[in-house]
């Protein structure tokens, strides 16, 4: 028996949207480890993977492997009944042939029950095998789906080139050619580092990255410019002390305990401010330091080494905020049918960022991956005039 209950019916009704147009026929795989689908359009020119991890499920059962055949179109009419808030409910008896939907509204006791026909398809599920790419693209999953869509009106393949200069998408018409060209600051060697990605993403980004050994090294100068000081104050009262201007030395005590503590250069008494000796040259800088410290540092906190710029990303954490950046190993070319990019430009609803994965004579692959899972285009690369 399977049972999967969905947060929300609005992920799955974004997943069939995008993937509808590609594939009509399909089996849903389902196991204890989620639901899968895997199948090629009519032409066997793309290929698309669909992996729902059981753990993004508010409950999920599945007691033995079963697939579940269904029309994608079908699929779509009966979720079209559901709100993308309300709770989806997917149960399948065990050689059922009949799909069972239940949707929960989350504001009323209204619950809508759907059975969908089943159908038996013979798919084989083809392996994909690991494949180590010469390129990688991380891009925001918008400015993809503008780029191919702009693309789009102009010709019917689009070029994707990775070099050292950036990533170039070119497509010549008839009537006219274009290009989009997105670059990074900073020299590509081969395939980065996590942490230095980190960095190159802050920056595309246009945040300020500041490296440990520079932040280390401000703080061990700022160190040792405080200590001097204080040597320096600890001679001028040693001196006044043996002038005997025990008095003046009592006072200018009494302030600095006063401005380490507030902050403040300010005297109670103006009269027994022009009394007492002017400060010296360091004292005064130290009070100036201490008054730019009260009022706001210019230098980020340790352990902040990145400031926020003014980053694209629509996520609600830092993290899901889209980026581009890219690494390669070694340069790229390729053309495709920008009909099926435009198709998998799709699944942008389901994530703000979107990956592509190149090398040379190789499938491209497009990945959306998504807090429940994962959308996965594979596009074999044209040859020649075709």
């Amino acid at each position: 028996m399977l049972e999967a209950k969905l947060e929300e019916a609005g992920t799955l009704k974004k997943l069939l949207d995008a993937i509808k147009e590609l594939v009509t026929d399909a089996n849903f795989e389902c196991n204890e480890e989620g639901l899968n689908l895997q199948a090629m359009d009519n032409s066997h020119v793309a290929l698309v993977s669909v992996h729902l991890e059981a753990g993004g499920f508010k409950r999920f059962r599945c007691d033995r492997p079963m697939p579940l055949g269904v029309n994608l179109a079908s699929l779509t009419k009966v979720l079209k009944c559901a709100k993308d808030d309300d709770e989806c409910t997917l149960k399948a008896a065990d050689d059922a042939d009949v799909l069972n939907l239940v949707y929960e509204a989350k504001s009323s006791d209204r619950i809508a029950e759907y059975d969908m026909k089943l159908m038996e398809i013979d798919s084989d599920t083809l392996g994909i095998p690991d494949t180590d790419y010469d390129a990688e693209v991380i891009m925001p999953a918008a400015e993809f789906s503008r780029i191919v869509r702009d693309l789009g009106a102009l010709g019917e393949s689009v070029r994707i080139e990775v070099s050292k200069e950036g990533v170039r998408f070119a497509s010549d018409g008839e009537a006219a050619n274009g290009s989009v060209l997105l670059k990074k600051d900073g020299e590509i060697k081969g395939v980065k580092t996590s942490d230095e990605r980190k960095r190159d993403e802050a920056r595309a980004r246009g945040d300020v990255v500041k490296d440990d050994d520079e932040e280390d090294g401000e703080d061990d100068e700022e160190e040792k410019e405080k200590k001097t000081k204080e040597k320096k104050i600890k001679k001028e009262k040693i001196k006044k002390e043996k002038n005997g201007d025990e008095d003046v030395e009592m006072d200018e005590e009494e302030k600095e305990e006063k401005e380490d503590e507030e902050f403040k250069a300010n005297s109670d008494d103006e009269e027994e401010a022009k009394s007492e000796a002017e400060p010296s040259d360091d004292e005064e800088e130290s009070g100036k330091k201490r008054k730019k410290k009260a009022n706001g540092s210019s230098k980020p906190a340790k352990k902040a080494k990145i400031t926020k710029g003014k980053g694209k990303g629509k996520g609600k954490d830092d993290e899901d905020k889209p980026i581009f950046d890219f690494a390669m190993n070694s340069h790229v070319s390729l053309t495709f049918s920008l009909k099926y990019l435009v198709n998998f430009s799709k699944s942008a609803s389901l994530t703000n960022t979107v990956s592509l994965l190149m090398s040379n004579e190789v499938p491209l692959l497009v990945a959306y991956d998504f807090g429940q899972g994962y959308v996965r285009y594979y596009l074999a690369p044209k040859i020649g005039d075709e």
